[in-house]
Formats: C-alpha cells, sequence, structure tokens
C-alpha cells in the first residue's frame, strides 16, 4: 500500500521535492494545499506542474476516512464512526463550546489498556494509527467546519487507545498540528492523555512542548487502581506520580488528573481524602468525570450529591478541582462505545 501523505512532515515534503528533481518549495506548496487550502486530491493542487502531480499520485495515497456513522447531539457534539482502508472503525467528535470547537481524536483501532470501567477496551488493540491517519481526523473535522466559517481551535487526544503506546506516530501528528504553516492549533490548545505510560511521560517531559497532559488516574492509591486499570500492573501507582513530579519540575506545567467517578467503587469520602493527600503540593488539577454506563460493563455512575461531596473535599483540602461538563451525553460519546455497537455487528 501507498504511504499516506499526511504521514510527512513539511521538511519531509520538501526533501521528497528536491529528490525528484524540483525545488525544495515545492514541498512548501504540497503542505500548503493539504493544510491551508484543505483539498482532497493531487489533481487539485494547481500551482505543481501535471508531472509532479502525477508523481504524487503514483507514490501517496490520500487518507480514506468512510463515514459509516454519524450522530449529532442536542448540544452540538458531533460524534462519527470512521472506517479506514482496511475496513477497520475508528472514533472521531467534534465538540461545541462557547470558546470555539474542540475535536478528540484516536490512536489506536481499539486498546490493551484494559480499563475496567471503559468501552474502548471491547475487543483489545487491533493496531495503531498513523499519524496521517491521526492528522486526517482532524483534518476532516475543519473541512466539516469550513462551510461555517469556523475552525479546530483545540484538540485533545482523549479518543480510543492509549497515545503514548503509540508514541513516535502521536508527537509526528503533534508537530504536524502545531505547524504555523498549517493548521498552526496552538500549543497550549492542545492536550495529550495517557494511563501513566511511565517511560514515555519521561520522555515526553523532555521534549520542551507547551502540549497539555493529562493523567487518567481513577483512584488514590495502587491497590484500587490496579482493579480499576489493570495497566497499573505495568507502570505502579507510586511510579506513575513519580513521572509526573518529574514532569512539572521539568517543565514548570501543571498535570491535570481525569478521575472517573464509579458508584461505590472510588467515590467515597475516604477515597476523596486519599487523593487530596497524594496530590498535596502538587502543580495540578482534576477533573471528575461521572463515568458513563457502558451496557458490558457493570458499573454505575456517582449520584450527584456524591459528585458534589467529593469535590467539596478536595477543594477543602487545597487540590484544583472541577467536575467535566458532560457532552454528547444523548449519542454515546464516550470512548469506544458507538464503535462497540458497530462491532457487535460484526464488523471491525
Amino acid at each position: 500500500m501507498k504511504p499516506f501523505i499526511y504521514d510527512y512532515s513539511l521538511e519531509e515534503l520538501q526533501e521528497w521535492a528536491v529528490e525528484q528533481g524540483e525545488p525544495a518549495f515545492r514541498g512548501g506548496q504540497i503542505f500548503d494545499w493539504l493544510y491551508v487550502k484543505r483539498v482532497n486530491s493531487f489533481e487539485e493542487m494547481t500551482n505543481l506542474s501535471k508531472r509532479l502531480r502525477e508523481q504524487l499520485d503514483e507514490q501517496f495515497a490520500f487518507v480514506t476516512l468512510n463515514e459509516i456513522t454519524k450522530y449529532e447531539s442536542k448540544d452540538g457534539t458531533v460524534k462519527f464512526l470512521f472506517g479506514l482502508h482496511d475496513d477497520h472503525a475508528i472514533e472521531t467528535v467534534i465538540m461545541k463550546h462557547n470558546y470555539g470547537n474542540s475535536i478528540c481524536v484516536t490512536t489506536q483501532v481499539g486498546c490493551k489498556v484494559g480499563c475496567t470501567f471503559c468501552a474502548s477496551t471491547l475487543g483489545g488493540l487491533k493496531r495503531n494509527l498513523t499519524a496521517g491517519e491521526i492528522v486526517a481526523q482532524v483534518v476532516q473535522a475543519q473541512k466539516i467546519l469550513d462551510p461555517r466559517g469556523e475552525r479546530v481551535s483545540s484538540i485533545v487526544i482523549m479518543g480510543t487507545g492509549e497515545p503514548f503506546e503509540n508514541y513516535e506516530e502521536t508527537m509526528k501528528f503533534l508537530r504536524i498540528m502545531i505547524h504555523e504553516k498549517g493548521l498552526n492549533i496552538g500549543q497550549r490548545h492542545i492536550t495529550v492523555s495517557t494511563s501513566g505510560i511511565v517511560p514515555n511521560i519521561y520522555k515526553f517531559a523532555d521534549e520542551d512542548t507547551q502540549i497539555n497532559l493529562a493523567i487518567s488516574i481513577h483512584a488514590p492509591n495502587d491497590a484500587l487502581r490496579s482493579k480499576l486499570m489493570p495497566v497499573n500492573r505495568r507502570f505502579p501507582f507510586d511510579d506513575v506520580m513519580e513521572s509526573l513530579r518529574y514532569y512539572i519540575a521539568k517543565t514548570g506545567r501543571r498535570v491535570s488528573f481525569e478521575y472517573a467517578l464509579i458508584g461505590g467503587v472510588n467515590d467515597r469520602p475516604e477515597h476523596a481524602e486519599e487523593l487530596a493527600q497524594v496530590l498535596k503540593n502538587m502543580l495540578c488539577h482534576v477533573n471528575l468525570i461521572p463515568v458513563n454506563h457502558v451496557p458490558e460493563r457493570k458499573y454505575v455512575r456517582t449520584s450527584r450529591n456524591d459528585i458534589f461531596q467529593f469535590q467539596r473535599i478536595l477543594a477543602e483540602k487545597g487540590i484544583n478541582v472541577t467536575i467535566r461538563r458532560e457532552q454528547g451525553h444523548d449519542i454515546a460519546a464516550a470512548c469506544g462505545q458507538l464503535r462497540a455497537k458497530h462491532m457487535e455487528s460484526g464488523a471491525r
């Protein structure tokens, strides 16, 4: 199969142009067609010679995202199930906020992390996405917004999969997204979320970026976290916390902790007290997430009163904490839910 054109950075496209006997700036023109003009074919790149367009067509392919299903929520959230070239399916979500449009992208087909409350892990990991397949999700979203005169203003890498298990492709995707000659998404408007892949937290800390880091923590101690997140057996709680302290010290940036509240499991006052102790004096923020009910799982949502009690305990202990605003609740917008339904039909 031909490589995807979106897999290539500006510098790589410039190198490719030179290899074809063209000046390097031709690579910049290709990059502009992809991300500023957002064409759908090489034939549309009209300031390139016919020969060069034919060479592009011979050597590269556009990522094809076939829309299988689209659900629109009354709150403006739009969730897509896209089919890939190999018949696998991935989810992408566009969320409308008062500050602009945010897109949640997927980095893997399926997931092997195994969080017991998440639909993404159903069926396990099928494969990693290439950087270009991740890029294509953002480009597709931007094309949808173009007729409205709107743009993708922020990106969250919180869709299906573990970005730090697909680290190199995720980082290449990020570098393409923030490039000033492309979509030019501000680094501080991008958040990458990990379940705690310790070696790559250290690596990310050394990348010297302004991109935000979020950690799915979901428990205040090692024993409970291992029950909820099997990945904790590979990368124990204390090691995760130590890597985050390194990240904060190295970057001076705040870490966001994502904490899914599960009724009767990790949402008791004693859990809040313990979490506050663990996070004491850390430069961090806690985002409480009322867990979405997944039919294949047995967990239930925390009651409204218990959510506010948990928040209050953390706040009283000096922890910066918010409750995530729910979006797309009426369209199964939580990670993996749409794909799980699709897989029930025998699809991939």
